[in-house]
């Protein structure tokens, strides 16, 4: 597969021909299939797409959480899919993941002080007084009170300081690159534009690179530097952020966009809606897998899967016919 060219310091995360399969019953779901992505140091990259496309399992494949079947995650040169036991626990005290539901992600019968600091214990940090110090810098910095919450209990906070405390938790080691999988899909529209400045504050001030997850295009355009567009199990589009949006190459990311809600009662809806619904991972159609769904496919879709090209500075589209 064609891959987007490398910043001029060499990306921190490298992607290479990542697959990743899911054994059901007799079957094979087909969950990410051949993606490559670069992400730069200190960069945010949204990754979007439907429910089910792949997004999570991509995210947590890069943290080797889900193993891949095949192909290759560099993190600052070093290939993660190579690493086992002590070498991949250390490394992975430089990649951390903030998790989709924060509530669900926090012990409900461990205190919040303990939460924060066990990812200090498995890292070895064993001065008491060090780890405490650690935690309460940390808490204070996503805009807890130490003294008001560490004695306490998950049950006690709201979604919103849930998600503190999970930003807190993947902090807390002063990592190099977190993956956020959909950190705001659970939370009210009021507290996720909290969490959003949060995380752009904690960019800032620890030297973060992301990658963001998620369905809501709005949100992502927000935050992101770039965007990777996926659909079941493959990237169709990859761009600058304001570029993608003004000028999406893709029919599905086109789509998408136009399907994002306008505040305005006098703009109109588009009417324009992909036919049919998504195929199964289990059995993805032959060649484009859009193309059950894409208005302008033709037998070129079918016969032949479409890499990844350039199209416009910086923005690569897998199409036979971009709208670019």
């Amino acid at each position: 597969m064609m891959q987007q060219p490398s910043p001029a310091n060499g990306p921190l995360l490298d992607v290479n021909d990542l697959v990743v399969e899911y054994p059901v019953g007799n079957k094979i779901v087909h969950a990410v299939s051949s993606v490559s992505l670069q992400i730069a140091r200190g960069e945010t990259l949204g990754l979007v797409g439907e429910s089910g496309c792949g997004k999570s399992t991509l995210g947590r494949a890069v943290l080797q959480l889900r193993r891949p079947v095949s192909g290759r995650v560099l993190f600052d040169g070093q290939d993660l899919t190579a690493m086992q036991g002590d070498a991949l626990r250390r490394m992975r005290q430089r990649v951390q993941l903030i998790f989709q539901d924060p509530i669900a992600s926090l012990n409900p019968r461990r205190r919040i002080g303990d939460i924060v600091a066990e990812p200090l214990i498995i890292a070895g940090v064993k001065d008491p007084a060090k780890r405490k110090q650690l935690v309460d810098d940390v808490l204070s910095a996503v805009g807890l009170d130490p003294a008001l919450v560490v004695g306490r209990l998950p049950h006690e906070f709201s979604g919103g300081q849930c998600q503190r405390i999970c930003i807190a938790r993947a902090l807390v080691l002063n990592p190099e690159f977190i993956v956020c999988d959909e950190p705001v899909s659970a939370l009210d529209v009021s507290i996720r534009a909290q969490i959003l400045n949060l995380l752009e504050e904690m960019k800032a001030r620890y030297g973060l690179t992301l990658l963001f997850i998620a369905h809501d295009l709005a949100v992502v355009k927000s935050v992101s530097d770039r965007v990777a567009v996926m659909y079941l199990g493959r990237l169709c589009e990859v761009g600058p952020s304001e570029q993608l949006f003004a000028r999406p190459a893709h029919p599905y990311t086109a789509l998408l966009i136009q399907a994002i809600p306008m505040p305005d009662p006098d703009v109109r809806p588009a009417e324009t809606v992909p036919v049919g619904e998504p195929p199964s991972p289990i059995s993805p159609p032959s060649g484009c897998r859009f193309r059950t769904r894409c208005p302008r496919a033709d037998q070129q879709c079918s016969d032949e899967v479409p890499e990844l090209r350039t199209v416009a500075p910086g923005q690569f589209v897998a199409c036979h016919h971009p709208l670019i």
